[in-house]
């Protein structure tokens, strides 16, 4: 891949992490409830889902999803299920917070998890990479060329996103852990609850 290309889709990447999106409000939420180790556990997950994505676009099957109408929406109402189980287990907990007992404990991998299926289950991402990665892609690539420069842009992408979502992590979880309280505490969790039901409107609306 030509050094000048790969700047160019890196600069890219790295603009398309930083602009508000669903995966940023994920991020930012879980951060500020959980802190900031727990919200980069989080991007791990995010990111190790990308990875998934990657290979899934690599080996040809974004474009089996793009041209499969049920696979696509049955994908998305996964996503908009497990969104609002997260929305009304943040509701749920917010008493929690207010009676001074602090957010409810989630393992590392349970974190982990929440990235992992947060990603997978937006097929929207497939889709993304089959539109944005032929764009910075030389015209005439076929065969294993053509994977390999995928794979590239793919771990490209995954490393724009872990430092661009990785800064937004630690800058919501260490304000949140200076000014956290029972009250504050309750606030986030609701607050949290109402960001994941409007993702999940986003993510059946969209």
């Amino acid at each position: 891949m030509p050094i000048t290309l790969w700047l160019a889709f890196l600069g890219a990447s790295l603009l398309l992490a930083i602009a508000p999106g669903p995966d940023n409000l994920f991020v930012l939420t879980q951060s500020a409830v959980h802190g900031a180790r727990a919200g980069i556990t989080v991007v791990l997950g995010l990111c190790t889902g990308l990875v998934l994505q990657t290979i899934a676009a690599a080996l040809g099957l974004a474009a089996v999803v793009a041209a499969a109408p049920a696979l696509f929406w049955a994908i998305k109402l996964l996503g908009c299920a497990y969104l609002l189980y997260l929305a009304f287990m943040a509701w749920k907990h917010a008493a929690d917070g207010a009676e001074g007992r602090g957010a409810v404990a989630l393992s590392s991998f349970a974190l982990w998890r929440r990235g992992v299926i947060m990603n997978i289950t937006n097929p929207k991402v497939l889709i993304f990479f089959l539109a944005f990665f032929p764009q910075f892609i030389p015209t005439g690539l076929t065969g294993t060329p053509l994977v390999i420069q995928m794979i590239i842009q793919g771990v490209t992408f995954i490393g724009a996103t872990l430092v661009v979502f990785g800064g937004i992590s630690w800058c919501a979880g260490t304000l949140a852990d200076r000014l956290r309280s029972p009250r504050f505490q309750a606030a986030l969790n609701r607050i949290s609850a109402v960001i994941f039901l409007g993702l999940a409107v986003f993510t059946l609306m969209s």
